[in-house]
Parts: structure tokens; sequence; C-alpha cells
């Protein structure tokens, strides 16, 4: 998890690097479209793959919310500090909570409704509207972790009826044919050196989920979770040491408030599963 975190600040290095020239849908676009490759492995499992007509619904209903997501995700992160882009990217779990409460119809008991509360406090911490300009890059921020929380409850319901590596490949492909038609209305011709960086984008990327997975593998989240508050102290770093942007005292502290929430949650969650698992102490061992 600690390696997952210094990917994707790298990811975020670099996109904040490229600055605003290449448009935010065609950024996205090319970083997913390059991204293709490493999909080569997972070609044996999509020619196994028997999609019903309902799973390829689901497949494109995510695929748009999360290219949605990424083309606000790249816009925020050219405009608005690295720390605030990361900060309010933890918002993305707690949406899933609430979705999951509206959509799959999942009980909210008052703890975790507490923590949804404190999590959106964070939130209004970081933005402080009326004491600070909410840019529309904040603004954008906001869409980005719905969008991705709505692409993260989809990805849930998938989970349980397709293969993992197939749920990451059709993601891929169905974001890059999403996002083709947002970076051909205004296209504009990469150089070299920048779809180098872009392609660089792209292997941090798939460097970074496939670390995290392997960390979701080696151990449960209650140990993984808390580690991503790793990723918010690096991204001050980071803006502070390379970009020379001012720490912001109230970012970091709504950023620890939502972490904290999601944090909570999780391992919430965690409880409650090794409860519905765990056999009762006279049960028969089998």
């Amino acid at each position: 998890m600690l390696l997952t975190g210094l990917c994707f600040i790298s990811v975020t290095a670099l996109v904040k690097y490229m600055g605003t020239r290449i448009p935010p849908a065609e950024s996205a676009f090319l970083r997913y479209m390059m991204g293709l490759v490493f999909l080569l492995p997972a070609i044996g499992a999509l020619r196994e793959a028997r999609l019903t007509q309902r799973q390829w619904k689901i497949f494109g209903l995510r695929g748009f919310m999360h290219g949605i997501g990424v083309i606000l995700w790249f816009y925020a992160m050219a405009r608005i500090p690295i720390a605030d882009v990361t900060a309010m990217n933890y918002l993305a779990p707690i949406y899933v909570t609430i979705g999951a409460a509206l959509f799959l119809g999942e009980r909210l008991a008052f703890r975790r409704i507490a923590a949804v509360l404190a999590a959106l406090l964070g939130a209004f911490l970081i933005l402080r509207p009326g004491f600070r300009e909410v840019s529309t890059g904040h603004l954008a921020m906001l869409g980005t972790a719905i969008a991705f929380g709505g692409s993260y409850l989809t990805a849930k319901i998938l989970a349980d009826e397709v293969k993992p590596a197939v749920v990451v490949a059709l993601l891929s492909v169905v974001v890059t044919v999403v996002l083709a038609p947002f970076a051909l209305m205004n296209w504009v011709t990469p150089t070299l050196p920048e779809l180098g960086l872009l392609f660089a984008v792209a292997c941090f990327a798939t460097a970074g989920h496939y670390t995290m997975t392997l960390a979701f593998a080696a151990a449960p989240l209650t140990v993984t979770q808390p580690v991503t508050l790793t990723q918010l102290i690096w991204a001050v770093l980071l803006g502070y040491l390379v970009f020379d942007e001012a720490v912001d005292i109230w970012v970091v502290l709504g950023g620890l408030v939502i972490v904290g929430s999601v944090v909570f949650i999780t391992l919430r969650e965690a409880a409650l599963k090794r409860g519905e698992t765990t056999p009762p102490v006279h049960a028969t061992k089998g």
C-alpha cells in the first residue's frame, strides 16, 4: 500500500507538471488508450467471459461514470493544489456508502451515518465557502468523487458476478471508448514529450492498481486502508517542495477528518463481516 501511494502520487505529479495545454478529456483519453497495452494478459479472460445484456449495460454505465470522473480529475489537477485534490478524492468511498444505502438497500447504522456526516464536514473544512474562493477545480473534484463513487458502486455489483480480471480490463476499454468523442471535440496535437509523460502516467497508474491488488490479497482492509493516509502526507510535501504550493492547514485537517471517517467505516464493515462468518463458540468445527 505504501508503494501504491507512491505510484498514485507520481501520477498526480506528472499530470500537474503537464499543465493545461492539453485539454483534460484528451489527456485522459491518451492515458487510457496507451494503457490498453497492459491489458494483453487479460485477453484470455475477456474471450471466455459470457456477459449478459444486463451486465453489458452495467459495464457501460460504469465506464461512462468513470470516464466523466477522470475528465474532471484531470481538469482539477491542473488548477488547484495537489493536497486539495488528494484530500477531496477520499470522498469517493463516502459516496459509495451513501449509494449502497440508496440503491442496494444496505442499512446505515447510526455510527456509519455519523462517519458520513463527519466526512462531509471534512469537505466543508477544505472548501470553506465564504472564507475562501471555491474555484471550478474544487467543484470538479466534488464531481470527480461522486463519479468515482458511482463507478466503485457498480464495480461492487459486478465483482459478485464476473472475474476480477474482466472487471478491470473492460473498465479500461469502455472508458477509452467513452473518452474518445470528448477528446475529439477539442483536439490539440500533443508533442512527443507530452505523449511520453502520459505514457508514464499510464504506467504508474497501472502499477498502482496492481500493487493495491497485491496488498488487498496479502492483508485485510483493516490493515491496508489506514496506510492510504500517507498519500495525503506525500501530496502536501510534493506540493510544497516541488510546485511551491502553500500548506493549507484547513485542507490537511479536512483531509484527516475524511480519511478518519473512511477508515472507521472500513473497520466497522470488517467487524460486521467477521461477525457474520465467525461461528459461535459452541459450533462444530468442520
